[in-house]
């Protein structure tokens, strides 16, 4: 991420859909602005390609899953979103495909967005810092999916299943990007942001002592930086995709 000026993510929409490879992922920082939006009136749904099952080292999938789920629920509930779609895709053995494509457009169709938002899907996260597999292919086939979604042709048997294109998605907006051009002001729903990640707190247990186990530090020290590249206190990076 380059350490310029970010210009203001255009928040001239009332519907969006957040997608994304796990239960946590959004809550690393987007979870914020996310509540930001839902307190100013807007729409927001989630769909998760995973349960999260293969991310607590020790609990077995069989009960992280579960978990998992019911702690991603309490966390969008905390941001506003009520509505949270899980697609079962094995957690950990992601593939990019037309099957993920696919589930993508008939969840596009369904939920009908303007904005549609997904996590860093390029191999690292700095120089140095690589990406996870899940996030790269499915911030690849979210894209993709998008446009599939505005395709009849693309996926004709959605069409049975009474999901008519849609061709209204005006932007992707790409949480975490080391190619992040844009920022949303945060500093008012930080702390909503921060308890939305406290909500995941079977897989906190599991991080153990690491960076990332204490949610408030790691969510400032990320959202000062863009708040300094945005003229306030906290902020959220996105890359902006404009269809």
């Amino acid at each position: 991420m380059t350490a310029g000026p970010l210009a203001r993510v255009d928040e001239g929409w009332s519907a969006a859909l957040a997608i994304v490879a796990h239960p946590d992922d959004l809550e690393y920082g987007c979870a914020a602005a996310i509540a930001k939006w839902t307190s100013h009136g807007k729409n927001v749904a989630y769909c998760l390609v995973t349960r999260g099952e293969a991310g607590i080292d020790g609990l077995a999938p069989e009960q992280a899953g579960p978990l998992r789920e019911q702690e991603q629920l309490a966390s969008a509930a905390i941001v506003g979103v009520q509505v949270v779609d899980f697609l079962g895709y094995n957690d950990g053995m992601l593939e990019y495909g037309l099957p993920m494509r696919r589930d993508i457009a008939a969840a596009v169709r369904k939920h009908r967005p303007q904005v549609v938002i997904t996590g860093n899907f390029h191999d690292t996260w700095a120089p140095g810092v690589l990406n996870q597999a899940d996030h790269i292919a499915v911030g690849r086939a979210v894209v993709d999916g998008v446009r599939d979604a505005a395709n009849r042709w693309v996926f004709r048997d959605l069409l049975a299943h009474g999901l008519a294109p849609w061709r209204g998605v005006r932007t992707v907006l790409v949480a975490g990007s080391p190619a992040a051009t844009h920022g949303v002001d945060v500093t008012e729903d930080f702390a909503t942001g921060v308890q939305s990640l406290k909500a995941h707190s079977a897989y906190l247990a599991g991080l153990g002592s690491g960076p990332m186990s204490d949610p408030e530090e790691f969510l400032e020290s990320t959202a000062r930086v863009v708040g300094t590249r945005l003229s306030c206190t906290f902020g959220v990076a996105f890359e902006v995709i404009d269809f």
